[in-house]
């Protein structure tokens, strides 16, 4: 009985008020487009530290060029670091926390979520009021005390962030197993005398996998600007680190000299947010067609 169960639904067709068929446009070179990007994002974080060295590299003599100087195509900052190298080398800090973030709180989620969603009763109550307390404070505020208290690091700031991401994303797995738990498959494993464990996880669980991965997704991009907001404020990111965020907060001042040193990474956080929200926009939607087949 290793293999999940799974509940018979037909699938309902897209229809149109009059009750034709309805036209959906395609988003597939959108989803692409995305993809091709976080794929880019992906192997750029990858080698960001090999990059680090070039990125840091001053030249007093360079300061300050503008964009499109030879061999700077995006010039350089008041040290004469080369904002393109700067750019690259900070994607592995701006990438690797908000996804260690979002998995993180994820794994939480399904952990606690589950319990509370399936077995309900005290445990139902007592996860509820923790992740209540949770919700109530605010994130940048007690990211900013923390840090301020204890001198919080790069790694630090990711755990907290993931302690104080998981309330929300308990209740959304709660919810979607809740709705699952009365269904006939999880009756029948039941009757057959399956551990509670084997039926959350190995029968529940991966059926509100769509829901999971979507709110996955989701969270990276949260925890991506959030992350990166932290940084521009000096949480974190050590002075003279690469990193999207603290690109941002030093490129202020330079704005009139160098405008790249500022827009560039705001783009990129921009533009990597839109893709990962597209991507898990598309794999969710797919995720459900093929649970309703």
């Amino acid at each position: 009985m290793s293999a999940v169960f799974r509940p018979s639904r037909a699938r309902a067709p897209r229809l149109a008020a009059d009750g034709s068929p309805a036209w959906r446009p395609r988003r597939d070179w959108v989803a692409g487009a995305s993809a091709v990007l976080l794929i880019a994002v992906a192997l750029l974080a990858f080698v960001s530290p090999l990059l680090t060295d070039a990125a840091t590299s001053q030249s007093i003599l360079d300061s300050l060029l503008p964009p499109g100087s030879p061999g700077h195509p995006l010039g350089t900052d008041e040290l004469g670091r080369d904002v393109l190298m700067l750019t690259l080398a900070g994607t592995g800090s701006a990438v690797a926390g908000p996804v260690a973030i979002a998995v993180g709180s994820m794994i939480l989620a399904v952990v606690f979520g589950t319990l509370a969603g399936y077995l309900g009763g005290a445990v139902d109550t007592v996860i509820g009021r923790i992740v209540d307390i949770l919700l109530s404070l605010p994130v940048m505020l007690v990211a900013i005390v923390v840090a301020g208290i204890f001198g919080a690091g790069y790694w630090v700031t990711v755990a907290m962030l993931i302690v104080l991401f998981c309330p929300s994303d308990i209740r959304i797995v709660r919810a979607g197993v809740t709705e699952q738990a009365p269904r006939p498959y999880v009756e029948a494993a039941q009757m057959l005398s399956l551990s509670r464990r084997r039926i959350m996880y190995r029968h529940i669980v991966p059926n509100v996998w769509p829901l999971i991965l979507t709110n996955l997704m989701l969270n990276i991009g949260i925890a991506l600007v959030t992350l990166s907001s932290l940084s521009f404020l000096g949480i974190g990111v050590a002075p003279g680190t690469p990193d999207w965020g603290r690109q941002i907060s030093d490129g202020r001042a330079l704005i009139a000299d160098n405008p790249a040193m500022l827009l560039v990474p705001a783009l990129l956080i921009i533009l990597v947010t839109m893709a990962i929200n597209l991507i898990g926009d598309q794999l969710g939607e797919r995720l459900r067609e093929r649970g309703l087949e």
